[in-house]
C-alpha cells in the first residue's frame, strides 16, 4: 500500500498584475550581483527560495509568529519591503502581510504560470529575490494577502528611543 503525502501552500487564489509571466531563473535587475556572488552571501535554502524560486515548509519560519514592531527587508539586499503594521496571522503558514511599504515601487508583481495555476508571483523590486505570492483573499481592509517565503525577508526590530533624555 503507497503512502501520498500532500503539502497545502499558499496558492488559493490569483490577482491580475501587468507584467510578464515569471521565467524559472532568477529574475534581471540593475542591482548587479553574479549566481557565484549571491551563493556566497545566502544560505542554500536562501539561494534555493530567493534565486531559484523555490517555496519554503510551511510553519518552518520563525518571523511566521513574530509580532513585534519593526520593518521586514529583504534577504538578499535589504530593501524594506513591510512593517509590522501590515503583517497578519494568514492561517497559512507562512508570515502574511495586507500591503507593502512604499505603494508599489518596492515590488515587482508577475503572472506566474506554474504549477498548472494563474497566481502572482512578488519579487523584490531592487535584486528580483523571490518573495512569495500575493492574493486577494486577505482579512483587512486592503483584501490582500502577500504570502512571504521566511527565508526571503529579515526582520529589524523598532530601536526603543529614551524620552527621559529631553
Amino acid at each position: 500500500m503507497g503512502l501520498t503525502v500532500s503539502l497545502g501552500s499558499c496558492q488559493s487564489g490569483a490577482t491580475q498584475t501587468t507584467n510578464q509571466p515569471n521565467p524559472k531563473k532568477a529574475m534581471e535587475t540593475s542591482y548587479n550581483k553574479t549566481e557565484e556572488e549571491w551563493k556566497k552571501t545566502l544560505t542554500p535554502e536562501q539561494y534555493r527560495i530567493l534565486r531559484q524560486k523555490g517555496t519554503e515548509s510551511p510553519h518552518s519560519s520563525e518571523l511566521n509568529d513574530l509580532f513585534e514592531e519593526g520593518t521586514y527587508v529583504c534577504a538578499g539586499c535589504g530593501t524594506e519591503l513591510f512593517t509590522s503594521n501590515q503583517k497578519f496571522d494568514g492561517h497559512c503558514g507562512w508570515p502574511s502581510f495586507d500591503n507593502e511599504i512604499g505603494g508599489g515601487d518596492r515590488i515587482k508583481k508577475i503572472k506566474d504560470f506554474t504549477h498548472g495555476r494563474v497566481r502572482t508571483e512578488i519579487v523584490c523590486a531592487k535584486c528580483g529575490g523571490h518573495l512569495g505570492h500575493i492574493f486577494d483573499d486577505g482579512p483587512t481592509k486592503t483584501g490582500q494577502r502577500y504570502c512571504v517565503n521566511g527565508l526571503s525577508i529579515g526582520f529589524k526590530k523598532k530601536e526603543k528611543t529614551d524620552d527621559s533624555k529631553k
